[in-house]
């Protein structure tokens, strides 16, 4: 049962700053680019990277993401030895079970799983990020650096490093700092949230760590300042690819649409495919009188309207006289007879009536009113009614604020 690495993956988000389109699913069991799911994309990383143990940490409204995730097998994680297991908190004898209290504390609960394979690595990864990432190579240089962590890097804009963790390196990249969310940032090497630790030091310092009633049990307010303490050896792995936290509803429509424009984010190359469980719909149909131009159209989509530099997921109906631009179409959505959506995310399972209007192009509204509208799986809109820029509704077409 020893392996050499396995991968913890940390699927167990709210995503409160989704709103409405995680109110029933986990952030991670999101749909994104037409056929995929969120979690596609790193329990893909796994399996290109050669990594076939995954532990998948879910938590908050976990029954679609389970559903989806099933055996593992659409990701070639249908092992006897290794394979994907589902790990929600539990109750072990004489304790009270709990919620995971922070990312650490999930690793913490499941180091009886970790221990049943006896790796010498943990690769730790969110469920939350679209990008391609061979983690392989990461392991390569932490096994180089002989380092108790690696931390993997991006270099963000300047403005932008107060989100983030940041670190400040050496010249050789050995970490010397780290900063969580600094106002004022030596560095805007950013952490993406990918972590490879050596097994031996990492179990130490989690039983350490939930030692401390004050912390966080956390891995970057508690872990690795922790580390950097002790005198550990910590490097940053840089990366240079297409990496997006989609943690917002600005940057799930922006990833979208980067994948539109087949630029760092392509997913048609065969070389790192992107792997996903997709249900058994008929081939896409597109009518006579429609019009398509720049836009992903899923299986199982019928478009008989207008569709232009949109994502259709699986199972969408654009009938005529319906235009859809600028938009994200989730599965099962229904926009009827004449009915207009514009820079728009439409949740799954919505019925735009007949004539009805949703959202608006920024350059036709004050640049302090325009935002992207949003409508929470199962919601419905009335035939001929408008719904504004900026505005979100839930299923029950009540308008939630952001």
């Amino acid at each position: 049962m020893k392996k050499e690495c396995i991968a913890m993956l940390l699927a167990g988000g709210q995503g409160s700053r989704l709103y409405v389109l995680t109110s029933d699913v986990a952030k991670p069991a999101v749909p994104f680019g037409g056929k995929y799911r969120i979690i596609d994309f790193p329990l893909s990383n796994c399996t290109n990277s050669g990594i076939d143990t995954v532990g998948v940490l879910t938590q908050y409204k976990p029954l679609e993401l389970n559903s989806y995730i099933g055996s593992g097998q659409p990701w070639d994680l249908d092992r006897l030895d290794g394979g994907v297991h589902i790990l929600p908190p539990y109750m072990q004898e004489g304790e009270k079970g709990s919620w995971y209290k922070g990312t650490a504390n999930a690793i913490y609960q499941n180091i009886g799983f970790v221990d049943m394979y006896d790796p010498d690595y943990v690769v730790i990864l969110s469920g939350d990020h679209i990008y391609k990432m061979n983690y392989d190579k990461m392991l390569a240089a932490h096994k180089q650096a002989n380092a108790a962590c690696t931390i993997s890097v991006l270099e963000v804009p300047w403005d932008e490093a107060p989100r983030f963790g940041i670190m400040a390196v050496d010249a050789e990249d050995n970490i010397t700092e780290f900063q969580e969310k600094p106002k004022q940032p030596k560095s805007n090497l950013a952490s993406m949230g990918i972590y490879v630790f050596s097994w031996k030091k990492l179990r130490q310092y989690l039983i350490d760590d939930e030692a401390n009633p004050d912390s966080s049990n956390d891995f970057g307010k508690n872990i690795i300042p922790m580390m950097l303490n002790a005198g550990e050896k910590l490097i940053a792995y840089r990366f240079e690819g297409y990496w997006k936290d989609v943690g917002t509803l600005e940057s799930l429509w922006d990833a979208n649409m980067d994948m539109l424009s087949r630029g760092d984010l392509d997913l048609l190359e065969d070389s790192w495919p992107i792997y996903a469980r997709l249900p058994a719909e008929p081939p896409a149909f597109i009518g006579k009188a429609s019009l398509v131009e720049h836009s992903v159209v899923t299986q199982g989509c019928e478009i008989n309207g207008t569709v232009q530099n949109s994502v259709l997921s699986h199972g969408t109906s654009v009938e005529s006289g319906a235009e859809v631009a600028y938009s994200v179409l989730m599965p099962g959505v229904t926009v009827k007879k004449g009915a207009v959506v514009r820079y728009a995310i439409v949740g799954e399972n919505c019925t735009i009536e007949a004539g009805a209007t949703v959202g608006e192009s920024p350059e036709k509204c004050d640049a302090d009113k325009w935002g992207v509208t949003v409508l929470g799986p199962g919601a419905s809109v009335a035939a001929g009614e408008v719904v504004k820029p900026n505005t979100m509704l839930n299923r029950d077409h009540k308008e939630v604020s952001r």
